[in-house]
């Protein structure tokens, strides 16, 4: 009997995990260890026992779309939402990684970022941080000067360094990058300035955010990118 078989490259690769433990603070996980206010759950709820759960939702999710563009001070039709920030990176890396083009990370940093690129078959180029874990700026201008990587992730806040990456830097490789920067900011409301004031529509930056941490909801699975409308226009929803 002929089986198939998983992708060679794809054989070679253990699953991400973070182990669940029974602790009040978990630091692997980074998980709030204080739940959402009462009242939040309370509201959440009784939306949820008026929602038509046997009709499929809108696609677009046009009104969650609306309400995080609302909060983020953006145009809506510059917000993706998915399930938690790992689809959203996924979604990325599917739509404009893939075969052929590669992905450059700063090591050490948010593990994801390399494995979803593997497992979407995109190519990746590693460089090293500084001494004090931040992006050697003249270095990353280099590589990606003779590189040419199709996209580029900047954590930041880094995890698990903690390091927050100065305006100026994230500007200066969102200029030198020939595709998308990816600026991941899952810990982004714990740092003095966001890549979101530096979205325009004629940029390839992207800033990804999630409802897991600093807002204590990462049971609902919620994260959201923030682009230029053409970058996600080319999402395929």
């Amino acid at each position: 009997m002929n089986r198939p078989e998983p992708r060679a490259d794809l054989k070679i690769l253990s699953g991400y995990h973070s182990p669940q433990l029974d602790v009040s603070v978990r630091l692997n996980t980074n998980e709030s260890p204080f739940g959402p206010p009462a009242a939040f759950v309370d509201a959440w709820l009784s939306e949820l026992r008026a929602a038509a759960l046997n009709r499929y939702p809108d696609r677009a999710a046009r009104e969650l779309r609306t309400a995080i563009a609302r909060q983020v001070h953006q145009p809506v039709e510059r917000v993706f939402a998915a399930n938690g920030s790992n689809e959203v990176l996924q979604t990325l890396l599917l739509t404009y990684g893939g075969p052929g083009r590669r992905a450059l990370v700063f090591e050490p940093t948010y593990a994801l970022h390399a494995h979803i690129a593997r497992i979407t078959g995109t190519g990746i180029i590693s460089a090293h941080r500084d001494d004090e874990f931040g992006i050697d700026l003249p270095n990353a201008l280099s590589i990606i000067a003779a590189e040419q990587p199709e996209i580029v992730f900047v954590c930041s806040p880094n995890n698990p360094s903690g390091t927050v990456e100065p305006a100026a830097t994230v500007a200066a490789i969102v200029t030198a990058a020939p595709g998308l920067v990816i600026v991941d900011e899952a810990y982004g409301e714990f740092a003095p300035e966001s890549a979101l004031t530096q979205i325009t529509d004629d940029r390839g930056l992207v800033v990804t955010r999630t409802y897991s941490k600093v807002w204590s909801l990462a049971a609902l699975r919620l994260g959201f990118a923030v682009a230029r409308h053409r970058a996600i226009g080319a999402v395929p929803l």
